[in-house]
């Protein structure tokens, strides 16, 4: 019996398709289906019950999945085991992260973890819109906000506060807003999800809550053209600190009002799984707050957060 095998037939039963499972792993339904029929004939008994509509377990399954679940985690705690004892790390990281701060930040950063691990591969999947586990066979996501799923797993990385930003230029021209009222005559640049144009822009100053209702002629899906438009002094954004850092530490745009907060922000790396935390994903995790930590400590001295921003917690 394959232990690749128990692998996909884990998956399987996990999502209760064989197509769904072979999608996250990268590979063909008949490779997914012969690989069960392999168990199921190892085993003399059928672990699923297939309908046209839909699989599930069998009562052979229900007995057998769950320990085949502990059997499968020990062998790849020894795998790792070993590899802990050569001191080697290897695998595949699969992650997903959004345009802006992954092009612009991540990307290096990863390119730098790989070179100190070279037995690791990686995917990517760089995108803005809402990411399915399954669907876009990812096994780790850097998200901004904690994640509201149920059976879900989450690091917090650090706090990731929004900034209101803009060029110098831009504010010569259109004056510089004291007051978030002031913003509404302002063009905003936003980023839209969807149908959905992200224009509610809200402050908190001590007890005072602002929301403002922005108007501007710019909106797009990709956080990292928001960005861009705001250094090419098209207006003003609402942006991640991270995903504006190297433009705020060259002076290329300036942080508004800050003595007016926006909604408070955190960056997390999320699974799907506790089987997807895997030694080079913990790893993975490690590097990510220290290079956050490096790029928040760096926006402090430069006068654009305070060190408060610093408590980031589990």
């Amino acid at each position: 019996m394959l232990v690749e095998d128990l692998k996909i037939v884990l998956k399987v039963a996990e999502f209760r398709s064989i197509t769904a499972a072979a999608r996250h792993l990268n590979m063909s339904t008949s490779t997914a289906s012969a690989a069960i029929k392999r168990t199921e004939k190892s085993l003399g008994a059928d672990l699923f019950v297939r309908t046209t509509r839909q699989l599930r377990l069998s009562s052979a399954g229900e007995r057998y999945i769950p320990q085949c679940e502990q059997a499968v985690v020990m062998l790849d705690q020894a795998k790792h085991n070993i590899r802990d004892g050569l001191d080697t790390i290897g695998g595949e990281l699969r992650l997903a992260v959004s345009s802006d701060f992954g092009r612009n930040l991540v990307i290096p950063w990863l390119d730098e973890f790989m070179d100190t691990h070279p037995d690791l591969t990686l995917r990517t999947n760089i995108s803005d819109s809402n990411i399915d586990f399954y669907r876009d066979a990812v096994d780790m996501a850097l998200r901004y906000d904690a994640p509201s799923e149920s059976g879900v797993y989450g690091f917090k990385i650090c706090n990731a506060p929004r900034l209101l930003c803009a060029t110098k230029s831009y504010l010569n021209k259109h004056g510089t807003p004291e007051h978030p009222d002031d913003l509404l005559s302002h063009n905003g640049l936003f980023y839209q999800l969807h149908d959905i144009v992200h224009d509610a822009w809200e402050f908190t100053k001590d007890d005072e809550h602002h929301k403002i209702r922005m108007k501007g002629n710019r909106a797009s899906n990709d956080g990292d053209l928001v960005r861009r438009w705001c250094v090419a002094g098209k207006g003003v954004a609402m942006k991640s600190c991270l995903d504006m850092s190297v433009d705020l530490l060259k002076g290329n745009v300036v942080n508004l009002l800050p003595a007016y907060k926006p909604t408070a922000t955190e960056l997390w790396l999320v699974f799907p799984s506790r089987q997807s935390i895997t030694p080079a994903a913990r790893l993975l995790r490690d590097a990510l707050k220290e290079k956050c930590g490096e790029t928040l400590r760096a926006l402090i001295e430069k006068g654009v957060l305070q060190k408060d921003v610093l408590d980031a917690g589990d």
